[in-house]
This record gives structure tokens, C-alpha cells and sequence, in this order.
């Protein structure tokens, strides 16, 4: 008994131990900066004067593979910085990024397609919510409020403000995001490495934003060339029952959410990037169905997950259940039938 007493209290000794641990870890994130291997390289003693023995005679020497004495004025070992530079995101054609200690530059073409760039802008930071102190759209600048980014490597949240211009020159356009303050918490930051990190941040926000709403337009316009979209019954590689849509998958994704509510769908949860949508499929009235031109499909009602995948120029869809089971052939017939009338009674646009 007296043995069993020890081992739970040495048990819950371990477990307190773990508790505070994970504690610590959770409130420092600095560990997520710093090296973690072995750092006793530091106390390795310097380098001394080669010591030679009365009567032995050196060869020649130039100096050429002399090692100089440096000082190091830069952090070492945990107080090391590790996280890599941040790189502005190639999602623009024709751009090149100049970064310097004040400000990140992105140079683009002076072609038609950015001709709107400066509205762009803006709408970006009107969507992120950003706020703007001082704007003048004239000569196409601005200065932001106060931006907090929270950051997963960081114990308490960086604070800056942007000043946010676009030049004009004869053959290219330069879109500048310069620092006009950086703090974490009640302390000025000057550290020319944060302020080059964190205006990378600002201008990869807006390269980002800028790439989506060129991508919505081309997705738009492609969509009204192709008008109503066809849905027809396939199989995947293992002959499971699928439907195929001729357009390509960001069109489709786009449209998509509109047409599963047209069709009786409750749409949940979308992760663009897995082509995976949780529905609820709850069906409509006869007279609904009827003022489509389809019948009802026969489905269950309940919850389904919606895979979709990009054929490049077509998109396939497939239905399963909440027990994992695709549709039947004929249930995926009369889906098809549903989504081909729910689609071309909504643009998505």
C-alpha cells in the first residue's frame, strides 16, 4: 500500500511537472525564434598566437589564409533570430521587389491591367479593415492608423503604421510601403530587420488582395463567356458515380454555393483549398421543384460532403454521406439533373 501511495505521488509530481511546462511554453513564444540545438560552440576558447619552440624554423608565410580578428556586434545563440526574411509573393506578372531599411517596393509594368491598381489598393484595405488617417487620392498616397499583427511567434502583437504610395514613371509603376512607426507594446521598435519584416507583411497583404480581385474579374468574365454552366453524369477512376461541370474549378467553386441553395442545400463549412464543402441537403417544395423543370431527387435529407476537383478545363463533383458512401448512379442522374437547372437560374456573378 505504502508503495502504490509513493508511485501516485510521484505520478502526480510528474504530471504538475508537465503541466507547468506546457504552461511556460504556451506564454514564451520566443522558443519559436530561437535555435534548438546545442549552442556550447559559443564558449569555445579563442583563437591564441601559434607558441614556437626555440630553434624550430617556420616556412614562409604571406598572410593570404590569415583569419582576421573580427567582434561580433550581432545576436548569438538563443538570442539568435532564426526566421527567415519575408520574400514578397509572386502572384502579380511582370513585378520585381526592391526592399531597403525604410520601405518594400514592388515594381510593376505600366501596362492597362494596372491602370486601376491604386482603387485596388484601397479595397483591400477596406476589406482587411484597415484604417486610413490621412489619404490623398490625387496624388495616390496614404497613411494608415495604428495595425496590429498577431503572430504566432510573438508574446505580444507589433503594432505599425503604413505609408502606402504609388509613382507613375514611363514605363513602370512603384507601389511603396514605407514604416511610419513600429511598437510591441509601449516600446518603439527601430531594429532595422522588424521594420523590413513587417513592411513585407503590409505589401504581401496587398499583393494578395490585388491577385484575387484580378482573379474575380477574369473568373467573372470567363463565366459570362461561358454562360450556363453544362452538368453531366461521369465516374472517377474507380467508377464511383460523379457529375462533371465544363468550366474550370475556380468558376465552379465560385458558382457553387448559389446553385446548392438553389437545389434545396445547406451550405456549411468550404476549404477551397481540399475542394471540400459540408451541405445539408433539407430538398424544397413539389412546386419548387416543379418551377425548375427537374424532379426530386431522391436523397435523404441530412448531411453530405461535397468533394470537388479541378480537371484543368472541367470540375467534378461527388456527393457522400455521413457514413461514407458515394451516391447511387441514379441518385447522381437525378443530381445532375438538379444542379444542371440550379446553375443556369444563377450567375454567381
Amino acid at each position: 500500500m505504502a508503495i502504490l501511495l509513493q508511485k501516485s505521488k510521484v505520478m502526480k509530481a510528474a504530471g504538475m511537472s508537465l503541466v507547468v511546462l506546457l504552461a511556460a511554453c504556451s506564454g514564451d513564444q520566443s522558443y519559436k525564434r530561437q535555435i534548438n540545438d546545442d549552442d556550447t560552440y559559443l564558449e569555445a576558447p579563442p583563437l591564441k598566437a601559434l607558441n614556437v619552440p626555440a630553434g624550430m624554423i617556420l616556412p614562409l608565410q604571406n598572410g593570404e589564409y590569415d583569419i582576421p580578428p573580427t567582434v561580433s556586434k550581432g545576436q548569438v545563440g538563443k538570442g539568435l533570430d532564426i526566421r527567415p526574411p519575408s520574400q514578397a509573393l509572386a502572384l502579380l506578372s511582370g513585378t520585381r521587389a526592391e526592399n531597403s531599411v525604410k520601405s518594400s517596393k514592388l515594381l510593376l509594368e505600366n501596362t492597362p491591367e494596372n491602370s486601376n491598381l491604386w482603387s485596388q489598393i484601397n479595397n483591400v484595405l477596406l476589406k482587411k479593415g484597415y484604417k486610413v488617417s490621412q489619404r490623398d487620392d490625387a496624388g495616390q498616397t496614404l497613411t494608415t492608423d495604428w495595425i496590429e499583427w498577431p503572430r504566432a511567434d510573438e508574446n505580444v502583437p507589433y503594432q505599425i503604421r503604413y505609408r502606402i504610395s504609388i509613382a507613375h514613371q514611363s514605363y513602370q509603376i512603384e507601389l511603396s510601403v514605407t514604416n511610419e512607426g513600429l511598437r510591441q507594446g509601449d516600446q518603439l521598435i527601430t531594429d532595422s530587420i522588424e521594420i523590413q519584416r513587417y513592411n513585407a507583411l503590409m505589401l504581401n497583404e496587398l499583393i494578395e488582395g490585388v491577385n484575387q480581385q484580378r482573379e474575380r474579374i477574369s473568373d467573372n468574365t470567363a463565366a459570362r463567356n461561358l454562360g450556363p454552366l453544362d452538368v453531366q453524369s461521369g465516374g472517377d477512376i474507380s467508377g464511383l458515380p460523379q457529375m462533371i461541370v465544363r468550366a474550370p474549378y475556380n468558376i465552379v467553386w465560385d458558382r457553387l454555393p448559389a446553385a446548392l441553395e438553389k437545389a434545396g442545400m445547406k451550405v456549411g463549412s468550404r476549404s477551397r483549398s481540399t475542394g471540400s464543402i459540408a451541405v445539408t441537403y433539407k430538398g424544397l417544395s413539389a412546386s419548387d421543384w416543379k418551377s425548375m423543370g427537374v424532379n426530386e431527387p431522391s436523397i435523404s435529407e441530412g448531411d453530405y460532403k461535397l468533394q470537388v476537383g479541378d480537371l484543368n478545363n472541367r470540375s467534378s463533383l461527388q456527393f457522400i454521406s455521413e457514413k461514407g458512401k458515394p451516391l447511387t448512379q441514379s441518385q447522381n442522374d437525378e443530381l445532375v439533373a438538379a444542379l444542371k437547372a440550379a446553375f443556369s437560374q444563377t450567375t454567381g456573378l
